[in-house]
């Protein structure tokens, strides 16, 4: 019904508005009416395009002819169908009427399919993306749990037992268990602020050197002694982003090139200004990324448990990483260089 209603006064809106012009041009140019048509023909398309179905196309070339007729045409201000040509006139604006009602209904039509299955590739990638943050929250979240209950239940049961050593021992083991879970959890509320089935994020702009310099004050408070290497050009770069999510994406691969590289080597975060966007280059210098995992690194499938540190997985921060950027517009990518592993992400300038 309310769609109806829109329908009717759109139609009439555009009548009117065609009318009105029409008296203009014959108040003005009394010689040449034949031109009136132009106007009410250009009237019919609007009619079809905006409207849903044929009926207020046809309606609408009824009510041009029969006003042409009756109000530009000798004699003036009566209705006349025994006029040489009219016929003809009717039949091609009916014509036109009823094409472009054709024409718009399946081009409508057309957008409504490609909208649902939009819509349903949006489903399906939220739903993929959904089900490897579940996977991967299933792995990295079991591990350190247990063994946070194991330490603290060998604390409580052996208490008396242990000497100093093993007590500070199995109290530093929980207390980087409880580290890694809250970095988790930080991870995981980062999500949170990309909105909509779009994922779309707010963005500010943002000075690249204070994003960098907070990622890398609070990387310092969760890794003491961490050690990076910033190289970025003189300019002052200020791009459009949500500064805590940008952030969160650096602390995670920074904090990947530190702890999963096996590396006394500093990692290096290397920011490259281009024409249309900014891209952040974090490398480190150490074992690398086996060339088969490569192709999943993003998927939240990815598993670096071959790593001496077999508590800590990478598969979800990387996830998380990749969904963040690209709900920011851009890309990120991984590959190995001679001597290590680099992952790069570009944010666009507008």
């Amino acid at each position: 019904m309310k769609k109806m209603l829109g329908n009717i006064l759109y139609t009439f809106t555009i009548l009117l508005i065609a009318t009105g012009l029409a008296f203009l041009f014959f108040h003005f140019v009394k010689d040449n009416t034949a031109n009136i048509a132009l106007i009410y023909i250009l009237a019919l398309i609007l009619i079809s395009k905006g409207t849903t179905g044929y009926l207020y196309g046809i309606f609408s070339s009824l009510f041009c002819v029969s006003f042409i007729n009756a109000c530009f045409t000798y004699p003036f201000f009566e209705i006349n169908f025994a006029l040489s040509g009219y016929p003809f006139t009717f039949v091609c604006m009916l014509i036109i009427a009823v094409t472009t009602s054709a024409m718009t209904t399946k081009l409508t039509r057309q957008d409504e399919i490609i909208a649902e299955r939009e819509r349903k590739l949006n489903e399906a990638e939220k739903e993929r993306i959904r089900a490897n943050l579940l996977r991967a929250i299933s792995h990295d979240l079991r591990t350190p749990l247990t063994s946070i209950i194991g330490s603290s239940a060998s604390y409580i049961e052996n208490h008396g037992a242990l000497d100093s050593n093993e007590k500070l021992e199995l109290i530093t083991t929980i207390n980087e268990d409880a580290n890694w879970l809250l970095n988790m959890v930080e991870n995981l509320l980062s999500v949170t602020r990309i909105q909509g089935d779009r994922h779309e994020v707010s963005k500010e702009p943002e000075l690249v050197e204070e994003v960098v310099s907070e990622a890398i004050d609070r990387l310092e408070k969760r890794l003491p002694g961490a050690c990076v290497n910033v190289s970025a050009p003189d300019d002052i770069l200020m791009i459009p982003m949500d500064f805590l999510l940008i952030e969160q994406v650096l602390i995670n691969l920074l904090e990947n090139a530190l702890v999963h590289s096996e590396s006394p080597r500093p990692a290096e975060l290397v920011i490259t200004n281009d024409v249309s966007s900014v891209t952040f280059h974090v490398i480190d210098h150490g074992k690398g990324i086996p060339e088969a995992a490569l192709p999943d690194i993003f998927s939240g499938q990815y598993d670096s448990s071959s790593s001496s540190d077999t508590r800590r997985g990478r598969g979800i921060g990387l996830s998380i990483c990749r969904t963040i950027i690209q709900a920011h517009g851009g890309t990120i990518t991984a590959h190995n260089h001679e001597s290590g592993a680099e992952f790069a992400f570009s944010l666009p300038k507008t």
